[in-house]
């Protein structure tokens, strides 16, 4: 790692490194697949920005939230830079204003709770 990914931090995706509980959304397929899941039990897509510091301090906050907690439900990550356009389709089709980062909780088919920044929390779940 370099001095400046030290200060800054890296873009690569380090929570899949070693946060195992995270399903990536890449595909339409994998929205999909998600919207399915809710209808057994609840979903929470996180949608993070890979380039913004504070999306970087919300997502590392909230893992560790997960991370220390025995809810059980899924977990997706969504990179809007890489997939801005699933990004925009989840807006559209829950009418959620488009926020980085932000949390949406899923259950049965509907969107039932959002945040963005540091309101953030497993709590909405």
């Amino acid at each position: 790692m370099s001095f400046l990914d030290k200060i800054f931090g890296s873009n690569q995706l380090e929570h899949s490194q070693d946060k195992s509980f995270w399903k990536n959304i890449e595909t339409e397929n994998d929205l999909k697949v998600a919207l399915e899941s809710s209808f057994e039990q609840k979903v929470a897509i996180f949608k993070h920005s890979t380039r913004c510091h504070i999306s970087k301090t919300v997502l590392k906050n909230f893992e560790n939230q997960v991370i220390n907690s025995d809810k059980k439900m899924d977990f997706y990550f969504l990179d809007l830079l890489a997939h801005r356009d699933l990004s925009n389709k989840i807006a559209e089709d829950f009418g959620i204003t488009h926020q980085s980062p932000q949390l949406i909780v899923l259950e049965n088919g509907k969107a039932v709770h959002n945040a963005s920044h540091q309101s953030i929390s497993l709590d909405l779940v």
